[in-house]
């Protein structure tokens, strides 16, 4: 059984911004990262506690091929998804939001 999921509004801008720069990389790109992030999702809302605790109550699931993370809290009827963040950035954006 899958939970809901709700997105963070700096996680949604962050998708979208993200997706938006791969297709202009190059064509078709972005569909390719969005299939990787909703993969993430799915596994989150499906197995939430299968993720490790990486902050506070904050977990991740790493995206395959992209170098992104979605950072998530697992609540008792819904997943919270509060990030869809680049590797290289600063961990504190994301934290200040949990």
């Amino acid at each position: 059984m899958s939970l809901p999921v709700a997105f963070h509004r700096a996680a949604s801008a962050e998708f979208i911004e993200a997706a938006a720069w791969y297709e202009s990389k190059r064509l078709g790109l972005a569909l390719e990262f969005i299939t990787a992030i909703d993969r993430c999702v799915l596994l989150a809302s499906e197995h939430p506690l299968q993720f490790a605790i990486i902050y506070g109550d904050i977990r991740r699931v790493v995206a395959n091929r992209f170098p992104y993370s979605v950072y998530f809290r697992a609540e008792e009827h819904r997943i919270v998804v509060l990030a869809v963040f680049h590797g290289s950035r600063d961990s504190a954006i994301w934290q200040a939001r949990a």
